[in-house]
């Protein structure tokens, strides 16, 4: 498929590669050149504006938050304005509820279609082509672009025609990940101040009640200290978990856990955190009860 890819950080720099390598044809677009001109290597084309990687049959935006879907989506230069009537835009990012509908309706009047696909796994998942894909939107589009998900993922979830609900299940399941690692960084503190090694802990949890994958990463993360590099920024935890309590809002659905977690990220982020993995929340306890504090 001849598509574009706009957004090469963490996660689109693996997506991309794989969809280089499965055959399709990648038009890249990312605001610092220099991971352009790495994917270019491995024989993408470049594109020197948003508009450029907006030429084919669908685009694929890989970005951190609203405002950056937001910047490269309206305007004249914007994906809207130069996707072919009938194309497809495919929005990977983590994005709140009301800016995918706003996509929706937004694409349908310039006469083109709109998938918001939301992936779960983090960065060694997107290089594995091992991602989970949720997609909602028109069928007849998903099924247009579903080999483009072959190419990053092991599993696709075809959810819904509303684009909506694959950014609501996706906020709702990053609430979850976020109370697994507050909670597991709440225990393995408790444990570990009683002299239990968090490692041997870890393997008795995860090789009897929790053995899933949530917690053997995360798990793994905290028990080692392991924060640096981030593969999910504590930025964007705390970012997640707000667009959950303004889902929760707009539904009238209270979430005293989420407000709970949005203070968390808030402390780590207060002291100093910004550079590290959102699981770096999971040791807050350990340096509340006396530990050494995440930040170092």
């Amino acid at each position: 498929m001849d598509m574009g890819f706009i957004g090469l950080g963490n996660m689109g720099s693996g997506m991309a590669s794989n969809l280089l390598a499965a055959g399709h044809r990648v038009t890249a677009y990312n605001r610092s050149q220099d991971k352009v001109d790495a994917l270019v290597e491995a024989g993408a084309r470049p594109a020197r504006t948003v508009a450029d990687a907006c030429g084919g049959e669908a685009v694929i935006s890989m970005l951190a938050n609203d405002a950056a879907v937001e910047a490269v989506t309206f305007g004249a230069d914007g994906i809207i304005a130069n996707l072919p009537k009938g194309a497809v835009h495919v929005s990977a990012s983590t994005i709140s509820v009301a800016l995918a509908e706003r996509l929706a309706t937004a694409h349908t009047e310039a006469e083109q279609r709109f998938v918001a696909a939301p992936v779960f796994g983090r960065p060694e998942a997107a290089e594995a082509a091992k991602l989970f894909v949720v997609a909602a939107g028109d069928p007849a589009a998903i099924r247009d672009v579903s080999p483009l998900f072959d190419a990053i993922g092991q599993r696709t979830f075809a959810v819904s025609d509303d684009p909506t609900a694959a950014s609501l299940i996706k906020l709702s399941g990053n609430f979850l990940i976020a109370s697994v690692i507050e909670s597991l960084g709440e225990a393995m503190a408790l444990v570990g101040k009683a002299g239990v090694d968090k490692q041997q802990y870890l393997d008795i949890l995860t090789s009897t009640l929790f053995g899933a994958p949530v917690y053997q990463t995360y798990g793994g993360l905290i028990a080692r200290d392991e924060f640096e590099p981030a593969g999910f920024a504590a930025t964007l935890g705390l970012k997640d978990v707000r667009l959950v309590l303004e889902a929760g809002d707009e539904l009238r659905v209270p979430l005293p856990l989420a407000s709970l977690l949005r203070d968390r990220f808030l402390t780590l982020l207060a002291t100093g955190g910004e550079h590290l993995d959102w699981s770096a929340v999971g040791a807050l306890s350990a340096w509340e009860a006396g530990g050494r504090s995440p930040v170092g």
